[in-house]
């Protein structure tokens, strides 16, 4: 199955009850309208867009009608397109851009953190890329044990110590063993314990010392990892890590498993953080770099979108 397929049957849930509704709205207006408009916001709320993003969607909209001097509802479709990937853009890509990069994992238990974390191996794996896995998050022995079975099916080395131990000291022997063995990416799971957000914040300080001090000026990536199946929840979780984690991307898992993917578009609209890969199946080749021209396609029509001869040659 081709990497767009996947992202649309990831879909399916979402698009069945967001776009249908919307699509059956439009049907039943002969003219744009504040009532339109309303009900619009009505239904993208229901589908875990959010109040605030929701709000915004439709303001530009207007705007949007006004400039175009759209008169016709079933072209609403296509302006709203336009407006949700213009807010989806910007920041996708992973910086990778040196040897090694770092990347840490965060999230609380159950949202599928260490299984993202052996699928994005993987995923690197596939560009290429030699990849080596930290288990820091030393809190729980059994998520060692998770991420070792992880490490062996995606094709990579793993360093980890004793449950218990210190997670920065797990890290700086990531570091140097990536460093020894010539990896392009080292990623480490961590523990992501909101409970206590001061405890966090100590220990993901503690960890980037250590590889300010181990990688000095290597490209670093801090993602979060959230369970959309959880909707407005995941944001208002977002948020919090947000406050005590400094991030730069977020991984949302169990898109296949809910009809609210409109969290997507409230996560990065709302927090300003990017969305990095979405999870779109249990298989292991079932996590997607998250591409939103791609995603509001999907969403929208399940109709892949044409590329132009410049994009191609990329």
């Amino acid at each position: 199955m081709g990497f767009f397929q996947k992202i649309k049957e990831g879909l399916t849930k979402t698009r069945n009850s967001m776009v249908k509704s919307f699509e059956g709205m439009l049907n039943s207006f002969t003219k744009i309208d504040e009532e339109l408009f309303e009900e619009l916001e009505e239904i993208l709320i229901m589908s875990d867009v959010g109040v605030h993003t929701a709000g915004k969607i439709c303001e530009r909209l207007r705007v949007r009608v006004k400039e175009t001097g759209t008169t016709d509802p079933s072209e609403v479709k296509g302006l709203l397109k336009e407006i949700i990937t213009e807010m989806m853009e910007g920041g996708e890509e992973l910086d990778l851009s040196t040897k090694p990069s770092i990347i840490l994992v965060i999230g609380v238990n159950g949202v599928g953190k260490t299984t993202t974390i052996g699928k994005m191996a993987a995923e690197l794996r596939r560009r290429g890329k030699k990849v080596l896995l930290g288990a820091a998050d030393t809190f729980r022995a059994a998520a060692i044990d998770q991420l070792g079975i992880w490490a062996e099916r995606a094709g990579c080395e793993m360093v980890h110590h004793a449950e218990g131990s210190d997670p920065a000291a797990v890290v700086f022997d990531s570091i140097t063993a990536g460093k020894a063995r010539g990896v392009d990416v080292v990623i480490c799971d961590t523990a992501g314990r909101l409970h206590n957000k001061k405890h966090l914040m100590d220990e993901l300080a503690k960890i980037s010392r250590v590889i300010e001090r181990e990688a000095p000026g290597s490209a670093k990536e801090v993602l979060l990892v959230l369970d959309a199946t959880t909707g407005q929840n995941a944001l208002n979780q977002a948020k919090q890590f947000k406050e005590a984690a400094g991030l730069t991307g977020i991984v949302l898992t169990k898109l296949d498993g809910t009809a609210r993917g409109g969290v997507v578009i409230a996560v990065k609209e709302e927090l300003g953080v990017p969305i990095k890969y979405i999870g779109v199946g249990e298989k292991i080749d079932d996590l997607q770099p998250f591409v939103a021209r791609d995603f509001v396609e999907a969403l929208f029509d399940g109709n892949e979108p044409l590329r132009d001869e410049t994009e191609a040659e990329e």
